[in-house]
């Protein structure tokens, strides 16, 4: 029998460092717009145009972390720290090759890719040379990735904190350098972006090489099954990104106003799922350890997980209802945008204890890499809230209508997942 306190420690032990990692991209994020934001307009617009590129390009490699997690910590499990770092040399050599890969197809396309996001006038050369530099750390971006999924795996997630904490701190420092004393402009974020990643994963290169994960090139064979869970998660992520794309534009095209409010609710609900992906995250490690080390505490483990997930969606839920009136003000102080927020308000925190069960099954489902099924439970949820979206503009349902819409996909998504945690194993 698993003790439920010990068991808790060890959930908060991993979820608390993974909530502060997931927290400090988004901040940083926010201050490369504001420091660039103050060299105008033209190279705001190749920054967002950019960086949206780029986000949609590396969406696609994810999977070195979802599919690296749970390898190594049941390797970890079930024969110890030698097995795990066999699994996690794997992982590095094809973040290595992918990461060559995607530098390589980056520089090639470039011009292609800027022309494709709509980059024209004398934005374009602006927004190329930024794509061209930043795409030069492709290699440093997926070995990063493939090492936060290592450490994971090695229920150590305080590491992959403070890696990315520094990091976006330097990015921060060099971002100001760059851009203001030395005068770089839009090509001085870009070299700091580049600098900075590419210290962070040096930084994680030489940790992993003492824990004995560097190590000679395997072959082929053993990258296989990493590229297999690629393709999985490729047809779950291109099935959310695309519910959520179809989201915004349907918003868009209820009206400007509808569309401003849409945005503020968005990255609100983004913000506060920051919260519970960091139980999902503890699932990860743990679930999957437990499947190696001892497949009878996986079903505990899991269960109580998803106690936490539920208590942690409830304090969502009842934070956003109480902070309703102040929380949009952040955000904007157009009267019109938030009577529409204020319409909607229910429908973003209503839900949140059952996208809580939502994130924290995802983490269980990955641990137990069940990521077919992962993948056709994605695509039928969002191939039913796209079926209701695409008739909220012919019915008049108006933003509640996205809203609705974006709460069947999670609706949609949990009756699967329930489904399948109740009639699967785990193990």
């Amino acid at each position: 029998m698993i003790r439920l306190g010990a068991l808790d420690r060890e959930i908060v032990r991993l979820a608390l460092p993974a909530l502060g990692a997931l927290a400090v991209e988004p901040l940083v994020s926010m201050t490369d717009t504001a420091f660039v934001g103050r060299l105008g307009a033209e190279p705001l617009a190749a920054l967002g145009i950019t960086t949206a590129l780029l986000g949609l390009f590396f969406v696609v490699f994810n999977f070195l972390a979802y599919a690296t997690t749970p390898r190594v910590a049941r390797s970890l499990g079930a024969a110890g720290r030698a097995a795990a770092m066999e699994q996690a040399g794997h992982a590095l050599w094809l973040a290595l090759l992918l990461g060559l890969a995607a530098t390589a197809v980056l520089e090639l396309l470039a011009p292609w890719l800027v022309r494709l996001m709509g980059a024209e006038g004398s934005v374009y050369p602006l927004a190329l040379g930024y794509l061209r530099l930043r795409a030069l750390a492709g290699l440093a971006i997926l070995w990063l990735m493939a090492a936060h999924g290592i450490y994971r795996g090695l229920q150590d997630t305080r590491t992959p904190f403070w890696v990315t904490f520094w990091v976006n701190a330097a990015n921060v420092v060099l971002d100001y350098l760059f851009i203001f004393p030395l005068g770089m402009g839009l090509m001085g974020a870009a070299l700091a972006s580049v600098l900075a990643q590419s210290a962070g994963a040096v930084w994680f290169y030489l940790n992993l090489r003492r824990l004995g994960a560097v190590r000679p090139w395997p072959g082929p064979a053993p990258l296989l099954p990493f590229l297999k869970v690629g393709g999985e998660m490729l047809v779950r992520t291109l099935s959310l990104v695309g519910a959520i794309t179809l989201a915004a534009a349907v918003a868009a095209r209820v009206g400007t106003v509808a569309v401003a409010a849409h945005q503020v609710v968005w990255q609100i609900w983004l913000f506060v799922a920051m919260s519970v992906d960091a139980l999902a995250i503890a699932a990860q490690a743990l679930v999957a350890r437990y499947r190696g080390e001892d497949p009878a505490r996986v079903r505990a483990a899991a269960d109580r997980l998803l106690a936490w997930g539920l208590v942690v969606g409830v304090g969502i839920a009842a934070l956003l209802a109480l902070g309703g009136p102040w929380i949009p003000r952040v955000f904007t102080d157009d009267a019109e945008v938030l009577a529409v927020v204020g319409a909607v308000w229910a429908l973003l925190w209503a839900p949140q204890p059952l996208n809580a069960l939502v994130f924290v099954w995802d983490g269980i489902f990955m641990a137990a890499e069940r990521f077919r099924f992962l993948a056709a439970a994605m695509l039928l949820a969002a191939g039913a809230g796209a079926l209701e979206m695409l008739l909220v503009v012919p019915q008049g349902w108006g933003l509640a209508g996205v809203w609705w819409g974006m709460i069947l996909i999670n609706a949609v998504r949990a009756a699967t997942l329930a489904w399948g945690y109740w009639r699967t194993r785990m193990v």
